[in-house]
């Protein structure tokens, strides 16, 4: 005998919002609503999938398996397999699947544990759900994520990476600074003794994080100066701004790779270590792991891209009639980066390598200002365009709300932290 039919009155199965389905008979009722039928309310699981209905497993995918491997122990076709293939390309191509991503299969209750649903989960937020009854559709979902506003503060000992561990931040935090103040702060000489408060979105699911959302204001502590930025919109732009409205966005970056270490300064007189002699050095030696990627310090346009003999593989950009910068002893050239080329500031354009006259990995930055190689971390760069006059009095307000939350609390005799907060 046929199952009766399903008529769904209320669904939701969106963006990975939950909601009920409430099912009744097709069949009309011939006796009298005392007799009729109750109503049967069924509350779906996270993929809004009646999960009570089937036996669910939790697998992960192992390397080198495919699709096929994970729906052929369920009494899957290869007929059905390969309608899985053709309707699902429009939405998601199964070979697309990742070892050591989790799945769900939903299976009956029998010995032949066909399978009825197959849900893959890309991420922590993101899913595809393969329904096999009867015709073969395949949606996609998101599960809902929270944001959490949260704040921490603490004194560099080491690194501002340990710092945040020290901490039980997720240390990508790091990075994010890095990049708000990347205009502001040569992150390669971040020492002993720095500070930082940072108010900051978190990213969870069902309580767990799972990544950083905006960092909404911060202060750091650098060389005994204070820097500040706030996140503010206006016509449409987001950008930070320093506590007076102005941008902290400037015509350069600092440096041209996130994360490193200074090798060697720019000198008239080094040791060179290959040609064991001394000799000017008029470039910034930035050292990073090969294949660290490089990125534009300003916008401009490529004016060399090629091999030298002593540059190795190298970048040249023009910026306007003022500066030029180069990259120097690249692995590779990015794609696409060409004479003629315009480029824009953090695009990357190669990868760290030791091509050419280079004892080891690293990037040699060179400054031109006026057709002269210059010290780039002496150099004083404008800013870019400040908070409208019309936008100013909103600004201050949303300034004023931070201000106290960023202020620096005394520091007891021998403490490594002296501001943590839960959200």
């Amino acid at each position: 005998m046929r199952p009766r039919s399903l008529l769904p009155i209320a669904c939701v199965l969106c963006s990975g919002v939950l909601g009920y389905y409430v099912f009744q008979p097709t069949e009309p009722p011939t006796s009298s609503a005392d007799d009729a039928a109750p109503t049967r309310v069924v509350v779906l699981d996270e993929f809004g999938i009646e999960q009570s209905a089937f036996r669910a497993e939790d697998r992960k995918i192992k390397r080198n398996e495919t699709f096929t491997d994970l729906l052929r122990p369920f009494n899957v076709s290869y007929g059905t397999l390969a309608e899985i293939a053709k309707v699902s390309r429009p939405t998601f191509d199964v070979r697309r699947i990742r070892a050591g991503k989790t799945y769900r299969i939903y299976h009956a209750d029998d010995s032949l544990r066909t399978a009825r649903y197959l849900v893959y989960e890309s991420d922590r937020v993101h899913f595809v759900v393969f329904d096999l009854r009867d015709a073969v559709r395949v949606v996609t979902g998101e599960r809902p994520v929270v944001v959490t506003e949260k704040e921490v503060g603490g004194i560099i000992t080491s690194s501002l990476y340990n710092s945040l561990v020290d901490l039980e931040v997720n240390p990508a935090l790091a990075v994010e600074l890095s990049e708000v103040f990347a205009w502001q702060i040569d992150f390669y000489r971040i020492r002993k003794g720095d500070a930082f408060k940072v108010i900051f979105e978190e990213r969870s699911v069902d309580g767990e994080p799972i990544g950083l959302g905006r960092i909404l204001a911060a202060r750091f502590r650098h060389m005994e100066h204070d820097y500040d930025a706030f996140l503010f919109s206006e016509n449409k732009k987001t950008g930070y701004f320093d506590d007076e409205g102005n941008n902290v966005r400037k015509a350069f970056l600092m440096a041209p790779v996130k994360f490193g270490r200074i090798s060697s300064r720019y000198s008239n007189r080094r040791f060179h270590p290959v040609q064991k002699r001394f000799k000017a050095h008029l470039g910034t030696d930035y050292a990073a792991a090969t294949g660290t990627p490089i990125r534009a310090t300003g916008d401009g346009v490529v004016v060399e891209a090629r091999y030298r003999k002593y540059n190795g593989n190298y970048v040249k950009i023009r910026h306007n009639g003022t500066y030029s910068t180069g990259y120097l002893h690249m692995s590779k050239i990015a794609k696409g980066i060409r004479p003629g080329a315009s480029v824009q500031q953090g695009q990357l354009i190669g990868y760290v390598g030791s091509t050419g006259l280079a004892t080891g990995p690293h990037v040699c930055y060179r400054f031109w200002k006026n057709g002269r190689q210059v010290n780039h971390l002496r150099e004083k760069f404008p800013s870019g365009d400040p908070v409208a006059a019309t936008s100013r009095t909103a600004f201050f307000t949303l300034r004023d709300a931070y201000l106290d939350r960023l202020t620096f609390a005394p520091v007891p005799r021998g403490a490594t932290v002296y501001a943590t907060a839960a959200p």
